[in-house]
């Protein structure tokens, strides 16, 4: 009886350790992620993913949310088992239900899996005229770096670029499988980028060099090239792996 109740004793000193030492042991992954503190919801802020469901999205021209982009601990995950090409079959590009008119904040993580590819679209038209989400969209790349490794090449196809417009100059983005934190800002005429806290864009939309390169891309016919910066948001699918949580907006 006696050895019984030491072994008890024991398995709940381990326990209470267990409790101690890691606290998050017990409590649910996504814990603290997709929410919004009170003074978020103060300044105005509204969350575009609640870490549930795909509520708020559709695959871009289409009804409904592919079965690939799957809710996963707290992340909108593009699950691609085996890649096979740029698209995921049961993907597609996702936008928002909503239509961003106007100054607006937007705060995203992001993670990509091995070698995987992404993008974080803005100012995105839906429109049968754009057949694809990029004939459209200014894209944010979102990109394991691990791809050009040892190549020497300079392009604006890196992590953080905005894909053939804009180099972030510099590379602040955390290896795949690392949670990187995205925030822009789009007020007063100006496009910033922050990534991991610091400034990679802050793009004057009215220059001439900017609007050249986007008269040079293969934008050149979207709205943007005519000064119309409003849309919905996207996320790409490029046929790998990545992971998109904490997705909040506010309008300025």
């Amino acid at each position: 009886m006696k050895k019984l109740l030491y072994v008890l004793i024991l398995l709940m000193v381990v326990a209470v350790m267990l409790v101690f030492l890691k606290p998050g042991l017990f409590s649910s992954p996504a814990a603290g992620h997709n929410t919004l503190s009170e003074q978020e919801q103060q300044e105005g802020w509204q969350l575009l993913f609640d870490g549930r469901t795909t509520q708020n999205w559709h695959n871009y021209g289409k009804e409904g949310v592919g079965p690939a982009w799957q809710v996963d601990s707290g992340a909108l995950h593009l699950k691609v088992p085996r890649r096979a090409g740029n698209k995921t079959p049961g993907g597609g590009d996702l936008v928002t239900d909503k239509v961003i008119e106007g100054d607006f904040e937007l705060m995203i993580d992001w993670k990509v899996g091995h070698l995987s590819n992404s993008g974080i679209f803005f100012f995105v038209t839906e429109d049968t005229t754009y057949k694809e989400i990029y004939h459209t969209g200014m894209e944010l790349q979102v990109f394991d770096d691990a791809i050009y490794r040892g190549v020497e090449e300079e392009n604006n196809h890196r992590a953080g670029d905005l894909f053939s417009l804009a180099s972030a100059g510099g590379n602040y983005v955390l290896p795949a499988g690392q949670w990187n934190r995205t925030r822009v800002v789009h007020q007063d005429g100006f496009f910033k980028v922050y990534m991991n806290g610091t400034m990679i864009h802050n793009i004057d939309l009215n220059d001439p060099e900017w609007q050249q390169a986007i008269a040079s891309s293969g934008l050149k016919a979207a709205p943007i090239s005519r000064g119309e910066y409003k849309g919905r948001l996207g996320l790409q699918d490029w046929g790998s792996e990545v992971w998109y949580r904490n997705i909040k907006l506010r309008q300025l």
